[in-house]
């Protein structure tokens, strides 16, 4: 019985032991299979050209449009209004009735005036008929003169009958400078009544109010039923939109600059782009128009006028319009994209890539922006390898791959 537990001992035993055994080799051959532990590859970064070309350095300012013509239109007489003839914000001729005035009160006044003037005429043509009579016996008189005074001096008539035919004819010549005078005013009168007529037929035209110019009517500031007058406000305005004015403001020095760099170059041609509210382009590039007289000595700004096309009216007085034009060239500038410069406190960096495939972390001063590229006054040489894409984290000295960038270059 003891002799059997001894053999049951030794068996488990000899398990045990091979059951370690078992364990080992298989722990060993799990670690000779086990792969070492090999180091990350370089990370890939997009890469861009430093490019050396001229560019143009253009300028920006703040623009206001206005039409190129703004005509108020207000009442030249007073009454009230009676009708209101045009929609709008619409297009309206010259000569388009805009407003209508009550005529019956000037109608009225011009046919007084008419009235003045036609008994005016009646009063001259009495005038004048007095006149004829008047002529007619002064001439029977001064016959009568003329036949007494050689019988007088023969005594074949009385001193007294030669006395009273002079009497007679001074006093005929007395009637007929009368009747001439008389004429005189008469004339004076019908040319006051006809001037009274022309006024009073104006005015009675004033009651139809008219677009002065072709162009957009605005709102009415008046209503139907509305007294007006000469001392209103504008009932409404009329512009001219095409071509429309934007107005922009330049510095002193800026202005300086554009004439010394347009001083032997026609200024007409001058093309300027306009920048709408929303950061859209307008389609049509406009003209320079003209400078003012002076500089605001207060701002220390001038201010200048471009036209643009607008055909069907799109652009309206009021709208924000910002200009942009080529103010000079920039010879031989070097160019990177600008998603390739990073800022840090006023500092600006570029991560370059040598022939090595290394990167170096370099301080550069930035220049004018040109698109979606920067101009780099200093830092860089042409040819040279910026990162543009997969900058983050990169260390100076660190070792990278390369590809192109693919992304919008202008």
């Amino acid at each position: 019985m003891k002799f059997n537990s001894i053999l049951q001992l030794k068996h488990v035993a000899w398990g045990s032991a091979g059951l370690v055994v078992v364990i080992l080799i298989l722990s060993v051959t799990h670690l000779a299979a086990k792969p070492r532990t090999q180091a990350s590859p370089p990370p890939v970064v997009e890469v861009a050209p430093v490019e050396q070309k001229d560019v143009p350095v253009y300028g920006e300012w703040v623009g206001t449009l206005t039409g190129q013509v703004n005509a108020d239109v207000k009442a030249q007489v007073t009454g009230y209004l009676l009708t209101r003839n045009y929609k709008e914000g619409s297009y309206a001729r010259k000569g388009q009735l805009l407003f209508e005035i009550d005529p019956r009160p000037f109608q009225a006044a011009l046919d007084q005036v008419k009235g003045q003037l036609a008994q005016a005429q009646a009063q001259l043509d009495q005038d004048q008929a007095q006149l004829a009579t008047a002529e007619a016996t002064q001439l029977r008189s001064q016959l009568d003169v003329d036949k007494y005074g050689p019988l007088s001096k023969a005594d074949a008539v009385s001193k007294q009958d030669f006395d009273n035919a002079n009497q007679t004819n001074l006093a005929n010549k007395a009637q007929v400078q009368a009747a001439q005078a008389a004429i005189a005013a008469a004339k004076a009168q019908i040319q006051a009544d006809q001037a009274a007529v022309e006024t009073a037929s104006i005015n009675l035209g004033f009651t139809r109010i008219v677009a002065p110019i072709d162009g957009i009517v605005g709102i009415a500031q008046a209503q139907v039923g509305d007294l007006v007058s000469t001392s209103s406000g504008p009932l409404t305005t009329v512009s001219t939109l095409d071509p429309i004015r934007d107005y922009f403001s330049v510095s002193e020095q800026e202005y300086l600059a554009l004439q010394k760099r347009f001083s032997d170059s026609n200024t007409d041609q001058w093309k300027l782009q306009l920048i709408l509210a929303d950061g859209t382009t307008y389609s049509h590039e406009g003209n320079f128009y003209f400078a003012d007289r002076q500089v605001n000595q207060n701002t220390g700004a001038i201010q200048l006028a471009a036209l643009f096309p607008n055909p069907g009216n799109v652009l309206r007085p009021g709208q924000y319009g910002k200009i942009r034009a080529v103010v000079r060239v920039q010879q031989h500038a070097l160019l990177i994209p600008q998603a390739a410069v990073n800022e840090q406190q006023g500092s600006y960096l570029v991560s370059v890539v040598g022939s090595d495939n290394h990167v170096a972390i370099r301080p550069v001063q930035v220049g004018e922006r040109t698109g979606t590229m920067w101009v780099i006054q200093d830092g860089l040489r042409p040819g040279e390898h910026v990162v543009v894409e997969g900058q983050q984290n990169l260390r100076p000295g660190m070792s990278v791959r390369t590809k192109p960038f693919k992304g919008n270059v202008e």
